[in-house]
């Protein structure tokens, strides 16, 4: 069924008399917006970016807040779990200190901690990160940090800490998304997909 011109099964849009024919992609910008870009097949104008203008989504607090948690989940459950093994295992648990399976969850701890790390300056991406498609990023160029630089923004997170922790909510109202240790870093945290 189509409306219109009963010779036009595909409904395309006819000059209307006195007026004439539009090209859909011509029409000039309304309201001072700009006209999405040309997309990839499939692809959605704002799918991974700012309304076309290639400037990616920045994470909201949630995401980052949960990328943190599993991180930690990460690193510091197994050191956790081998520590309760040995106070389980200890004769007097009142006075059990710690034995070799926690010894040996925290070497685990210790290396996870480097390997995430290293993972997020040179990916962008914590195991965390991965899983909720979010991505450290520099602010500049939007290239990844590198592990040393990566090193000093986990060390900056003490700015976030040292004023009643209020710097790791700074990103709620933040028009960056940024914490204390992203504005004195130059880094933000963008949406790039789960994958």
């Amino acid at each position: 069924m189509s409306f219109g011109d009963p010779n036009n099964p595909y409904g395309q849009q006819q000059a209307q008399p006195g007026y004439p024919a539009r090209n859909p992609q011509s029409v000039p910008p309304q309201y001072g917006y700009p006209p999405y870009p040309q997309q990839p097949y499939g692809a959605h104008p704002g799918m991974n970016s700012n309304l076309g203008t290639g400037i990616p989504l920045l994470a909201h607090w949630g995401q980052r807040v949960g990328a943190y948690l599993l991180d930690g989940l990460i690193i510091f459950g197994p050191m956790y779990a081998l520590g309760f093994i040995d106070l389980a295992n200890s004769d007097d648990r009142a006075t059990a200190g710690p034995g070799p399976f926690f010894v040996v969850g925290l070497l685990y701890a210790v290396g996870m901690g480097f390997f995430q790390l290293y993972r997020e300056g040179k990916t962008g991406q914590t195991t965390g990160k991965k899983v909720l498609g979010i991505s450290l990023r520099r602010e500049a160029d939007g290239s990844t940090l590198g592990f040393g630089m990566a090193l000093v923004r986990k060390l900056a997170h003490f700015l976030d800490s040292i004023a009643c922790y209020i710097g790791w909510l700074w990103p709620v109202w933040d028009t960056k998304n940024q914490t204390f240790a992203d504005k004195v870093c130059s880094t933000v945290v963008i949406q790039v997909g789960k994958g």
